[in-house]
């Protein structure tokens, strides 16, 4: 998807040009990923959403493996076509967590993978999609897949999570960092 570079509303902030109370959270971004990622830096326009985001985030990373929120949070990505966020998830399973690149390629082309995973990647899209409407045969699927309940509500978090940072993306796009950018 192309964007034009006038199109966004926000522009990605430096440290330097942060509002002051943005300026710890991108010190912190920056120590933990070596760079501040440019949604980051777009959402350090408002220190209320960079810290409420990462308040969310913390509480989210309390929740399934590494694998599952990411699975998550590219799977919302895909169904709110968000290329940023897109690329992002997609780089973090393969060059962080070790997912081979084929079963990146599968989530991305909507392909099967494991049963517990796609049990949860299906629910993720059809939250997303169908605006919280599961059809309760995909919630069967999940809990059948060896998920619990309770972690019906838990995929939530990754969809809030991803809700803020794809429809702020399709506001004002974010323009992909480096880091990201063989995922596009």
């Amino acid at each position: 998807m192309t964007r034009p570079s006038d199109a966004a509303l926000f522009h990605a902030l430096t440290i330097d040009t942060a509002p002051e109370d943005s300026k710890p959270v991108l010190r912190k971004i920056r120590k933990t990923f070596g760079f501040v990622p440019n949604l980051m830096a777009t959402f350090a326009n408002s220190p209320a959403v960079i810290k409420g985001y990462l308040a969310l985030d913390a509480e989210f990373a309390k929740t399934f493996t590494p694998v599952e929120r990411q699975l998550i949070l590219l799977a919302a990505s895909l169904e709110n076509e968000c290329p940023y966020c897109t690329a992002a998830h997609s780089i973090m399973l393969k060059e962080v967590l070790g997912v081979p690149a084929e079963i990146v390629a599968a989530v991305r082309d909507r392909r099967p993978t494991t049963i517990r995973h796609d049990a949860l990647i299906a629910l993720t899209r059809e939250i997303v999609g169908r605006r919280g409407h599961v059809d309760p045969d995909t919630v069967t699927s999940f809990l059948s897949a060896g998920y619990q309940p309770e972690q019906v509500m838990e995929v939530l978090l990754g969809v809030a999570l991803k809700t803020i940072s794809n429809y702020l993306d399709h506001m004002s796009p974010t323009t992909i960092d480096p880091a990201f950018a063989a995922w596009r």
